[in-house]
C-alpha cells in the first residue's frame, strides 16, 4: 500500500513542480485518465501530452492529500486542489480519485470526482429551501 501512496504522491508532485519526474513509471500504456468535469485520456502518450500541454496554460498551487483508501487492486484518495490559469481564472475545489492497478504496480484506470468547497445548508432558515444564485461549478 506503500508503494501506492508514493506513485500517487509522485503523480501530485509532479503537478506542483510542473515536471515530467516519471510519468512512465506511473501509468500503464494503455492507462484510461477521466477528469471530473469530462475530458479523456486514453493512452500514456495521450496523458504524458496532456500534463506537458496543460502546464504551459496554468499552474497547480496546491494538491493536499487527505486520505488513502485501499482495497485490492484500487486506491481512493480524498484531497483538496488549488489553480491558477494563465488567464486569472483560479479554481479550488475539494475532490476524489478512484485509481485501478495492473499486475506490474501501475496505474490502469484513473477517475476524479470533484466537489464544491463553498457548501452551504439551504434548509437554514426553515423547511423551504434557499439555493445561492450562483452558476453551478463544472463538476
Amino acid at each position: 500500500m506503500k508503494e501506492r501512496e508514493s506513485i500517487i504522491q509522485l503523480w501530485f508532485d509532479m503537478w506542483l513542480q510542473k515536471k515530467d519526474l516519471g510519468i512512465q513509471k506511473i501509468f500503464a500504456d494503455n492507462a484510461v485518465y477521466i477528469e471530473s468535469w469530462g475530458p479523456e485520456y486514453h493512452g500514456l502518450s495521450k496523458i504524458k501530452r496532456w500534463f506537458d500541454e496543460w502546464n504551459h496554460r496554468g499552474a497547480v498551487l496546491q494538491w493536499d492529500i487527505k486520505q488513502f483508501i485501499h482495497a485490492d487492486k484500487q486506491t481512493v484518495v480524498e484531497w483538496y486542489f488549488r489553480n491558477s490559469m494563465n488567464d486569472g481564472t483560479v479554481e479550488a475545489f475539494d475532490g476524489v480519485t478512484l485509481t485501478r492497478w495492473n499486475n506490474e504496480g501501475k496505474i490502469i484506470f484513473l477517475q476524479e470526482f470533484g466537489c464544491n468547497e463553498n457548501r452551504y445548508d439551504p434548509y437554514q432558515d426553515g423547511l423551504e429551501p434557499h439555493f445561492k444564485g450562483e452558476k453551478a461549478m463544472w463538476f
